[in-house]
């Protein structure tokens, strides 16, 4: 075995074994880093895994199987080789585990014990929708707080573009018909069209605060996500320049775009108060699409080990023979489903069970939804078999989801539409 695998198996294993380290940094004289197992375990376990990668460094030659690894601190009764005894059985242990259960079996085993977890965390009101799913009514960001690290998958979510639209005021505006930030649409060939905000109102202040919040959102979801944990966020073409910025900005790999092809009512309009003045003008383009960045938190060692390892940094495949792709033609929600559930950006089942079926690469795993709305992403990680929690402080869409969760995930869609 080369030194550089021997190492990353130390790596590894002494990092996802945290109790021994106490032990071990006792016995190496490093004690006075004891208070960063506080503070920053990483820093406490780079302390003692660079004395233990010294003293394998001292070797000429490597090792050609752990009984030679065995034998190499047996034979050395100095402190150090006291160190490696118990590094040993760290390195070692990924082989016991492999010889009574597969990786795959240690993952699903794992989901379970974070599913209890998150389920016990806080004394959040809760609504548990099904035994693979829950909505938390509170804010996004103290909740994440409350989470430790590495207990979420991956997130699907249709966050508010912008925080003005969804401030008291004018979302009280936009429940009473009245607008505000908001615009009604007029009603044609009888339907009635979903509000939209105008987006083009936002100030500068509005836009600062909006990277703001974005930042804050995406540094709790990259400690809250396991390694390759993947995040789909959607936003429009006006502010997702800001929005995906965020979330580069903190620490987030961006791994490219989903293009939702959708004909919508926002844009093309001629200028307000002046139409029969300028009857051949648009004020901006008619927005025929729909951008939902696709962002990776960084991965440990290649992605085959990460996957091993975490069951996350890939996106499952649509089959075999076809990979998940990154446009996806699909019309606005209508008829029954906006009945279930009268969300004023509700997204259809066709396209969320998409999304949220690739963000779990091997299929285990727990989705996350910080703005959960009416559910339609717990509703969409239920059709195709996955646990899902979200979370909103809005109680009316709390509400709203109990009632509109088994209906959305029952019901049946035509993927071609």
């Amino acid at each position: 075995m080369r030194h550089s695998q021997l190492w990353l198996r130390i790596l590894r294993g002494v990092v996802s074994r945290f109790a021994l380290l106490s032990e071990v940094a006792t016995l190496i004289n490093v004690p006075k880093f004891a208070t960063f197992a506080i503070y920053s375990p990483s820093i406490y376990c780079a302390t003692i895994l660079i004395e233990v990668r010294s003293v394998i460094s001292t070797k000429s030659t490597g090792f050609a199987n752990h009984s030679q690894f065995q034998l190499w601190h047996s034979e050395d009764n100095s402190k150090m080789g006291v160190v490696m005894s118990h590094i040993a059985a760290v390195v070692l242990a990924p082989e016991r585990i492999s010889t009574q259960t597969s990786w795959l079996e240690n993952l699903k085993e794992r989901e379970d014990a974070t599913w209890t977890n998150l389920l016990s965390i806080g004394s959040y009101r809760r609504h548990d929708l099904s035994e693979r799913a829950a909505y938390i009514l509170t804010d996004v960001l103290r909740w994440l707080a409350d989470l430790p690290a590495n207990s979420i998958h991956a997130v699907v979510t249709d966050p508010p573009y912008g925080i003005v639209e969804y401030d008291e005021k004018n979302h009280e505006k936009l429940r009473m018909g009245r607008g505000g930030v908001w615009r009604i649409p007029p009603s044609f060939d009888g339907a009635k069209r979903n509000p939209l905000p105008r987006f083009t109102v936002l100030r500068k202040e509005e836009i600062a605060n909006l990277h703001v919040f974005f930042s804050s959102l995406a540094h709790g979801l990259l400690k809250a996500l396991v390694p390759g944990g993947h995040v789909f966020i959607a936003s429009n073409p006006l502010v997702s320049t800001i929005t995906f910025h965020a979330f580069m900005e903190s620490g987030f790999e961006k791994r490219g775009e989903v293009i939702r092809l959708v004909q919508t009512l926002r844009g093309g309009d001629r200028p307000k108060g002046a139409e029969s003045e300028f009857p051949d003008v648009s004020v901006m383009p008619r927005s025929c699409w729909e951008p939902w960045g696709v962002f990776r938190k960084p991965i440990e060692g290649t992605v085959a080990v990460n996957l091993r390892s975490w069951g996350a940094g890939a996106l499952r495949r649509i089959s075999g023979e076809e990979p998940f792709k990154d446009v996806i033609q699909c019309s606005p929600t209508r008829g029954p489903e906006k009945e279930i559930a009268p969300h004023p950006s509700l997204k259809p089942q066709r396209f969320m069970r998409r999304l949220v079926r690739a963000a779990l690469p091997l299929g285990i795993g727990v989705i996350y939804d910080p703005f959960a709305g009416s559910g339609s992403t717990l509703a969409a990680a239920q059709n195709v078999g996955y646990r899902s929690i979200g979370t909103d402080s809005d109680k009316t869409y709390f509400t709203m989801a109990k009632t509109a969760f088994n209906k959305l995930a029952s019901l049946p869609t035509n993927d071609n539409a």
